[in-house]
């Protein structure tokens, strides 16, 4: 089960308690159920305040409406323990996932991996000519965001205020992807950091990460063609300093022991970080996304090709999937914010 999937599946367990008499005639059934990422020291892996929600409609106790619907989930497969915390909080431990079939899905949707199953593409944007250049951006990646869950996006309100130069002037110092970036990357009551970092050709500098690690998942492609294997979706582990070839001390650019773990995790969470994104009008949530996906690809990337006298194994080609999965979704969040991905930087 995807985080997207808990929350339809906590949707539909409120929907039949009503309609099996548990729940009270006329209880409010969501359309949408919040399902978020427990904080640490939290309990499980996600939660929800949905029986709060629910409980005000028929003036019940959140708590019993915690205990109807953690009964009926606590058999739902995909879902290992459902657990209640405090006045009626519903905490939820996914069952493990394999990566083979994570990382199949990823690369059979491509770029509409996370989008709802109603999704339609966003149509050319006609914008008012007294419009600015911030309204303009954030406005059109609200639309793409909102469409890519299945809802209307047309005049989707930003309140975003206008950025302190004449937008002549930022595009022209800036590039529009650039300065697309700086406008998105901000919540819309924020002010958007201009100034020479934002161009720099390194890791410092968030927009050249992102779209640098796009570029490195292709680059790993190519490279595996050239070595004569393909990637293969399958059980990823990054190899332990000790395993890999040469000297027993890591090298500086060894890839982190949880590098494997934490990119599957964050392949898993896309679907509820667009879904959070539409319900809040809040591309900024992308951009921090996408900021993090790039962080864990970069420090996987080493360990995806055979070094020196290896040969490609189907540990290489489950690793090269995984890499090649994690592009597929940095290229997908570039697409629905508007900003170019480059196969080569």
């Amino acid at each position: 089960m995807t985080p997207a999937d808990l929350s339809s599946t906590v949707a539909r367990a409120v929907r039949r308690a009503v309609e099996d008499g548990e729940l009270p005639a006329g209880t409010g059934v969501p359309e949408r159920v919040v399902v978020e990422r427990t904080r640490p020291g939290g309990v499980g892996d996600y939660a929800t305040p949905v029986a709060f929600q629910v409980a005000k409609t028929v003036g019940s106790a959140p708590r019993h409406v915690a205990d109807v619907l953690a009964r009926r989930l606590a058999g739902e497969p995909g879902l290992d323990r459902v657990e209640i915390t405090g006045a009626g909080f519903l905490n939820f431990t996914l069952a493990p996932r394999g990566a083979a079939g994570l990382v199949a899905e990823v690369l059979s949707r491509g770029a509409r991996y996370g989008y709802a199953d109603d999704a339609v593409e966003a149509g050319p944007f006609c914008w008012a000519p007294t419009a600015g250049f911030r309204q303009r951006a954030v406005h059109e990646a609200v639309v793409r965001i909102l469409r890519s869950q299945g809802e209307g996006g047309d005049g989707a309100p930003t309140g975003a205020a206008p950025v302190a130069r004449r937008d002549g002037d930022v595009v022209a110092a800036y590039g529009r992807d650039a300065a697309t970036w700086a406008v998105l990357a901000v919540p819309a009551r924020e002010t958007p950091q201009f100034g020479p970092p934002l161009l720099v050709q390194d890791e410092s500098s968030e927009f050249f990460l992102v779209r640098y690690a796009h570029a490195r998942a292709k680059a790993l492609g190519r490279g595996a063609a050239r070595l004569g294997f393909h990637a293969e979706p399958g059980e990823v582990d990054a190899p332990d300093a000790a395993d890999a070839p040469g000297p027993a001390a890591p090298a500086p650019d060894a890839p982190a022991p949880d590098a494997a773990p934490a990119l599957l995790r964050l392949l898993a969470e896309y679907p509820l970080v667009l879904e959070a994104a539409a319900h809040r009008r809040a591309p900024e949530r992308l951009v921090r996304f996408l900021v993090a996906l790039a962080d864990e690809l970069l420090d996987f990337q080493h360990c995806v090709l055979p070094q020196g006298d290896e040969k490609p194994s189907a540990a290489h080609r489950a690793r090269l999937a995984l890499a090649e999965a994690a592009g597929t979704v940095l290229a997908g969040g570039l697409t629905l914010l508007g900003i170019d991905a480059p196969d080569c930087l």
